[in-house]
């Protein structure tokens, strides 16, 4: 064991194997348990024997139906030990819904995930790929350094939507990150309970996305809601987003996710998407301007904006350079 480091237990585990490991020397608060599915709430039942007094516990798509409305003494939370954190992937089948740790990774919203099946022909492989995700992230983000990085909102939608930008409220700027960094890297005295964060992956290892807010300020208001899809490019990769403004309003805005540091992104395309007519063409030019900046948003003033407006018409991309320093 090296000096200074946790010990990790993957379960199955018993309350003895805890104890046996205590008489090997290991103290109480340098144990960390990972309990896959049913095995988060078996490591849960063993932090509760230890009076929540272990390390941390790491539960991984924690198992569902039944455990949503079971209470906490039979299932995996927060006072189960001194850092709980969970991966959700998989909350509409065999994962839990509710929250269970101090911080809950809600995955791509916890559910379906990117790169799995979506159709009952295909089997087992349907059945089992969004719980199994949670896993795959976990050996990931040890095995590689790119930033699994998540923010704390309501919902996934308010997410997606560009409400929750940074981690200032609770984490006082220390955005949670999966992996070994101590209490997922979030540095203040008294962690919160049952906290949700929210964070979108790749399809396949090491899955780690960017997040970058992007919004498109209208010239003037409209009185019909206005679509745009914005698209980042870079060398070897393409990631848009659908934003709506409001009628009657002048800011549309989301998140976009992209594979690459926003600084390497080459290019960005936008295109206005008009309501459908059948019987008439949209002849409508949006005139207005486009900004983004990295998440966490540290300061808004520090958002990158195009030189010019721009003038978009139906279904016709626009495209122009992008150029964002590296931090």
């Amino acid at each position: 064991m090296i000096p200074g480091r946790s010990l990790s237990l993957f379960l199955p585990l018993s309350c003895c194997s805890a104890q046996h490991v205590q008489k090997l020397g290991v103290s109480r608060t340098s144990i960390h348990l990972i309990g896959v599915s049913l095995g988060a709430h078996v490591a849960g039942l063993v932090g509760q024997f230890h009076g929540g007094q272990l390390g941390r516990i790491t539960g991984l798509d924690p198992a569902g139906p039944k455990y949503t409305k079971a209470g906490r003494e039979e299932r995996l939370d927060p006072g189960d030990a001194l850092f709980v954190e969970a991966i959700h992937t998989d909350t509409d089948s065999f994962g839990i819904r509710i929250p269970v740790g101090h911080i809950d990774y809600f995955i791509n919203g916890g559910k379906d995930q990117p790169g799995c099946p979506r159709f009952t022909s295909l089997g087992y492989n349907y059945l089992i790929c969004d719980h199994m995700r949670a896993i795959q992230l976990y050996v990931s983000a040890l095995e590689n350094s790119c930033p699994l990085m998540a923010f704390p909102c309501s919902s996934h939608e308010n997410f997606l939507a560009g409400h929750c930008l940074d981690c200032i409220n609770p984490f006082l700027l220390s955005c949670p990150r999966i992996g070994l960094l101590e209490r997922g890297g979030v540095s203040m005295a008294k962690l919160p309970e049952e906290m949700k964060v929210y964070l979108v992956t790749a399809s396949s290892a090491p899955y780690c996305m960017y997040h970058s807010l992007v919004e498109f300020h209208l010239q003037q208001n409209r009185s019909l809601v206005t679509k745009l899809e914005i698209t980042f490019r870079s060398s070897n990769s393409t990631a848009s987003v659908k934003i709506t403004i409001p009628k009657q309003q002048q800011l549309g805005k989301g998140v976009l996710a992209h594979p690459v540091p926003l600084c390497q992104i080459e290019a960005v395309t936008l295109k206005y998407l008009p309501k459908l007519h059948i019987w008439k063409k949209d002849k409508a030019v949006i005139v207005g301007n486009f900004c983004t900046t990295a998440l966490p948003v540290s300061n808004r003033e520090k958002m990158f904006c195009l030189s010019q407006d721009l003038s978009l018409t139906a279904s016709s991309p626009l495209e122009r350079d992008l150029a964002v320093d590296c931090a």
